[in-house]
Formats: structure tokens, C-alpha cells, sequence
């Protein structure tokens, strides 16, 4: 009963003070800036061909790397 009463008093004091305090807005100027733009284009780019490798199974090589066993592994018999 005791905890009960304490919640609402901590619940009506708080939304008391709450109440009480007028928040006040303040007025905020704005300021507008003009944003030019210079871009410059390189028309003389290079074209590049990268040559891709082509694996029979995907990700083969991470699967072997990941995929390795030590002797601590093994199951031991008790």
C-alpha cells in the first residue's frame, strides 16, 4: 500500500512541476545563401578493362580457407 501511494506521489508532484514551467519559443531568423556551382568535366578519360576471374564454385577459395581442421578438433574417446 505504501509503494502504491509513493508511485502516485512521485507521478502527481512530477506532472505538477511539469505544469508549472512555461516554455517560452523563441523566434529564430533565417538566413538564405546562393550556392554556385563549378564543375569542371574531364573528357579525356581513359578507358580501362579489368579483367575479372571466373571460379567454378563461388566463393571456393573462402570456403577452403575456412573449412580447415587441426588435430584439437577431432573428437576424443573417453
Amino acid at each position: 500500500m505504501k509503494a502504491i501511494l509513493t508511485t502516485i506521489a512521485v507521478i502527481f508532484f512530477g506532472t505538477l512541476t511539469m505544469a508549472q514551467s512555461a516554455s517560452t519559443e523563441t523566434k529564430v531568423d533565417t538566413v538564405a545563401y546562393t550556392v554556385t556551382l563549378d564543375i569542371q568535366i574531364d573528357t579525356d578519360s581513359k578507358k580501362e578493362t579489368k579483367v575479372a576471374r571466373l571460379y567454378r564454385f563461388k566463393n571456393s577459395r573462402i570456403k577452403k580457407a575456412l573449412s580447415f581442421r587441426t588435430k584439437r578438433n577431432r573428437a576424443k574417446l573417453a
